[in-house]
């Protein structure tokens, strides 16, 4: 019998575990020939979802769970669920059931079909936003101008990976990661399952507009040097300008006489000049502080609570000392 495990990044969802425990469970049930087990990571909720999950854990016997020290963050929670997973094969997906269980079936039938990853596409943003929808459609665009991989649009983290990829996907150890990203760049056979955006009916979400703009920047930094190449473009325009208007000024100099230089022309050169500067100093700085994180290598997370077994030297690395 093949196994599956589920990743389940929780923070503060206690108001829906029980609810996306029971839906999923449903699907997974009435599947033939696959054992599912469930892994979820408490991200250092502040609320009751790490009760809640010790509560599962005890009711079934298929419930692990991970709880880390404080928030790390949602791919910090994806990385640990794959890096303790041990089935045959690995589903990540949201607990506020925005990502729809009853794809799980399509998905396992993807993966029968010879695929090694089968990924849910949203066709449709129905119930967000208009400016967040247009900002999220900019981003996959302008990613896939900039980089040298291919993000669908409308791409989830909500798939199934065989172990096979998943390892390919460890492999990227990386502290500051951008999953969609990783999970184009490692390759692999893919199929993509359409769904229409499912509203999330409990709870609200934990995404802000500046921690999704954050993500964009850190995802386009972590695959691209083309703002920096930009940067470089810029100086060479302004340097080609500049020397044009100095070869213009020594003509009209010769011809008319010297003439008063023009307060406009000055206060908006400086302008221009200032803001170009300003841009390539942030620009230098987003990949600077790139390599400062790298560079501490630090973990990506810290648990401070699991019920899974810690048996090879790499997820060793991962716990406290003394735990």
């Amino acid at each position: 019998m093949n196994t599956v495990d589920i990743v389940v990044p929780c923070y503060n969802e206690s108001e829906v575990l029980h609810l996306f425990y029971d839906e999923t469970s449903k699907v997974t049930d009435s599947i033939d020939g696959y054992l599912f087990n469930y892994i979820f990571i408490d991200d250092g909720s502040r609320d009751n979802t790490f009760d809640i999950i010790l509560e599962l854990s005890n009711k079934y016997d298929n419930v692990k769970y991970i709880s880390f020290s404080r928030n790390f963050g949602k791919e910090a929670g994806m990385y640990a669920g794959l890096l303790h997973s041990t089935g045959d094969y690995v589903i990540i997906m949201d607990a506020d059931l925005q990502h729809p269980p009853s794809l799980i079936p399509h998905m396992i039938e993807g993966i029968e079909e010879g695929y090694d990853c089968v990924a849910a596409q949203r066709t449709n943003r129905k119930g967000e936003a208009r400016i967040r929808s247009m900002f999220s459609r900019s981003f996959y665009h302008i990613t896939n101008k900039l980089t040298n991989i291919n993000l669908v649009s409308g791409a989830v983290d909500y798939r199934i990976m065989s172990r096979q990829m998943v390892l390919a996907v460890l492999s990227l150890c990386e502290s500051q990661r951008f999953s969609k990203g990783i999970f184009e760049w490692v390759g692999f056979k893919k199929k993509w399952i359409p769904y229409e955006n499912v509203q999330r009916t409990v709870g609200k979400t934990k995404w802000s507009f500046w921690g999704l703009f954050k993500y964009a920047i850190d995802g386009i930094t972590a695959f691209s040097v083309a703002p920096l190449r930009m940067v470089t473009g810029f100086g060479f325009f302004i340097s080609v300008a500049a020397f044009t208007y100095i070869i213009i000024t020594l003509i009209q100099t010769l011809i008319f006489g010297i003439s008063v230089p023009g307060y406009v022309t000055t206060l908006s050169a400086v302008l221009f000049l200032g803001g170009i500067t300003e841009f390539s100093i942030g620009v230098l700085g987003e990949y600077i502080g790139h390599i400062y994180i790298e560079t501490k290598a630090r973990p990506l997370f810290i648990i401070h609570h699991t019920n899974i077994t810690v048996d090879n030297e790499q997820n060793h690395k991962n716990y406290p000392a003394g735990h």
